[in-house]
């Protein structure tokens, strides 16, 4: 009787864990252009598809961005090994590279058009310090205290499954490992940015701080975005 009870006890906490990780995201009509699906009382972007590659390099977007500072911002060293998750064209990638010049940058993202721009941009250019990786929805597919730097410009509000994705990147974060999450400021009504494609700072703290990051700092000096760091607990 006593083991039966017992196997009884491990059912039910066995799903009672699983609803709690299913209750996580919730379903529900929101903005015209999202996902219906909800984390944390943020609804989800939909993905920007590979057909937004112009979009990426448009050449106003230095001047909207300041691409330059968000680099300087980063303080990259000529051996760090830095992941762009969510890497798009390589727009930020190529700059990164030609900093960390004994160092490695991995290009992160789950679309096959997407990894191959890169490529084929670095394969003309000669490039050796930048490898490809196919992500996944809940995760990015590099190793465990493998990264110096974290980069995610615009593209954290667009993970299908945002905690698995950040618990996967915290795992490949070094112990001192910094994440660098760009996101158009949620506070700013003014930013030309459809409200979905926006983050306020309050929201990113919440959602980072329950896969173990926490905010160091915010750089504040780009035009339209928050430049946020994040490191590991």
């Amino acid at each position: 009787m006593r083991k039966i009870s017992l196997v009884l006890l491990t059912i039910i906490s066995s799903l009672a864990t699983y609803q709690c990780a299913a209750q996580q995201y919730t379903f529900k009509k929101g903005d015209s252009n999202g996902t219906e699906k909800w984390y944390m009382g943020r609804e989800i972007a939909h993905v920007m598809g590979y057909q937004g590659i112009h979009w990426l390099e448009r050449p106003e977007r230095e001047e909207e961005e300041n691409t330059s500072i968000l680099i300087k911002n980063m303080a990259i060293g000529p051996d760090d090994i830095i992941a762009d998750v969510g890497a798009g064209s390589g727009y930020h990638v190529f700059k990164m590279a030609a900093i960390a010049e004994s160092g490695l940058v991995y290009a992160v993202d789950i679309q096959d058009e997407m990894l191959e721009t890169i490529e084929i941009r670095k394969r003309k250019d000669g490039i050796n310090n930048i490898e490809l990786v196919k992500g996944s929805e809940k995760g990015t597919n590099l190793k465990h205290n493998s990264v110096d730097k974290v980069l995610l410009v615009d593209v954290y509000h667009e993970f299908s499954y945002p905690k698995e994705m950040m618990a996967s990147i915290r795992d490949a974060m070094k112990d001192d490992a910094e994440l660098f999450l760009i996101e158009y400021r949620g506070e700013d009504d003014w930013i030309p940015i459809k409200k979905l494609h926006k983050m306020t700072l309050k929201q990113a703290v919440k959602e980072l701080d329950v896969v173990g990051l926490k905010l160091e700092r915010n750089i504040d000096n780009l035009p339209w975005q928050h430049c946020m760091i994040f490191v590991r607990k």
